[in-house]
């Protein structure tokens, strides 16, 4: 039964719902990060060889202003896993890492935090969710 939303229950201005069954089609995934290097062609763009459980899969992620490549090798972050892929700037993303971002840096400087687990006994290839 499809009731009528309350003018309270709508979505706040700049937020577009979206329905549970699409939600749930949204697979996320514990992927450890095996690679990290500039992409050759964008100046904000990492390029992400990732280890998904037997899988490997290579995002590209607009983080270079805020993570060296190296010390992101071994890190587990959390992954759209099911996303489309695409060429971004003629290098292939199989996916999208997850991150927030505020401005909490140093003197209020914008930062960006990648989403991850540290527990040593989360295996990369989990399901999140």
């Amino acid at each position: 039964m499809n009731e009528e939303v309350k003018e309270e229950e709508k979505a706040p201005e700049g937020v577009v719902y979206c329905t549970f069954d699409d939600f749930m089609k949204v697979k996320l995934t514990v992927a450890e990060v095996l690679e990290a290097k500039d992409h050759p062609n964008a100046d904000k763009l990492l390029v992400l060889k990732l280890k998904l459980g037997e899988r490997e899969k290579q995002i590209c992620a607009g983080i270079k202003a805020y993570y060296a490549p190296e010390s992101l090798i071994g890190k587990r972050i959390i992954v759209v896993d099911n996303l489309e892929p695409r060429k971004l700037r003629g290098e292939l993303s199989e996916g999208m890492l997850l991150a927030t971002h505020d401005n909490n840096g140093p003197e209020g400087a914008e930062r960006v935090v990648l989403l991850t687990t540290d527990l040593p006994d989360v295996a990369s290839g989990s399901s999140v969710g």
